[in-house]
């Protein structure tokens, strides 16, 4: 395994970080506990899970991932050995079913006392802003447009503050958010320098070979200012396996499961999809291993956030951080970027 430090910070966290949002939906209590023994075996030591997990997001599954890694924490006593992030879920219709007073200091307080009943621990590690407050494009929506009717106000001073009040508690060490943009990025950071309040270390955003909307104005944004990608969906729900190009996809493969979630199958995005596939066959690997080797050799990445729902995809998907992809390699996937860009935003 390879690791990496948050930034600025002491911790050091494995390059591959072990993604949880099916436990609990997809994946039972066993499956969940026998990926984290495995994926710990194999190096990993980060893992990553909200309050909002599993999803599709509902009121009777809502913090179930969360309490399948408290009693695999309780059952093993591992809790020194990994690096734990959770999420307060933001507002909205698709969260109205665990609160709908956003992230107010009480929200905070409460989506944090919650997971650390669920998770069974004293602290974690990483505590993130799962998407922002304010009407912005994100969850695929490609351009930004403006609401003069948004009812958000500033609040990112008082976030950073009671954010701050629970650090020095000890029940979170470090901050980071998901979904941002890099307006509310540089906010925070901002807000941070000026005031003397924690710093964000790590944006957790969509990033794979058919998104890699991050490489445009939060690329600069995170080499920058030392702010680290967390990289989910690296593999576009599966779509970047290659199995249903192929159809070879499993009958309780996520979009047959969920068909709603579309975002990485558009037409432009299967037709990307079929060159990559070509390029990966074309130099001996699985399409797999190419999309998530490809997102390991990022300059601006901290970890890359795998899923998986068996044990065979969750070894082939953590053996790839032993893969470097050629100049070559990458030349062509870039000039297939610069004919089909970023179809799954």
């Amino acid at each position: 395994m390879k690791y990496t430090t948050l930034p600025n910070t002491d911790i050091k966290v494995s390059k591959i970080c072990l993604g949880s949002m099916t436990w609990g939906n997809q994946n039972s209590e066993a499956e969940g506990h026998s990926q984290l023994d495995f994926a710990l075996e194999q190096g990993v030591n980060f893992i990553d899970t909200a309050e909002l997990y599993p999803v599709p997001a509902t009121a009777d599954t809502q913090g179930r991932t969360s309490t399948i890694i408290g009693t695999w924490l309780k059952k093993t006593g591992h809790r020194e050995k990994v690096i734990l992030a959770s999420k307060i879920a933001g507002v909205g219709d698709y969260t109205a079913h665990i609160r709908t007073t956003g992230f107010s200091p009480e929200s905070i307080h409460n989506a944090v006392n919650g997971e650390l009943k669920r998770l069974q621990t004293d602290y974690i590690d990483l505590f993130q802003l799962h998407w922002p407050e304010r009407q912005t494009n994100y969850f695929g929506t490609r351009d930004y447009k403006h609401n003069l009717d948004d009812a958000w106000e500033d609040n990112f001073n008082e976030i950073l503050n009671t954010l701050d009040r629970i650090i020095k508690s000890g029940k979170i060490r470090y901050i980071g958010m998901s979904n941002e943009k890099a307006w509310g990025a540089m906010r925070y950071l901002t807000e941070s320098k000026i005031n003397n309040l924690p710093r964000m270390a790590t944006i957790q955003n969509a990033y794979s070979l058919i998104n890699r909307v991050f490489e445009g104005d939060m690329a600069e944004v995170s080499i920058r200012e030392n702010l680290g990608l967390l990289a989910y969906s690296p593999m576009a729900f599966g779509v970047l396996s290659g199995k249903y190009i192929k159809g070879t996809e499993a009958k309780n493969s996520r979009l047959n499961l969920f068909p709603r979630f579309a975002r990485y199958s558009s037409p432009q995005a299967t037709e990307a999809t079929k060159c990559y596939l070509k390029i990966a066959e074309d130099n001996n690997m699985s399409l797999a291993e190419m999309s998530l080797a490809f997102v390991n050799q990022r300059p601006f990445l901290t970890s890359n956030i795998i899923g998986a729902t068996n044990l065979e995809q969750l070894k082939e998907n953590i053996n790839t951080i032993n893969i470097t992809l050629s100049e070559d390699i990458l030349e062509q996937i870039n000039a297939v970027h610069a004919e089909i860009p970023n179809p799954a935003p």
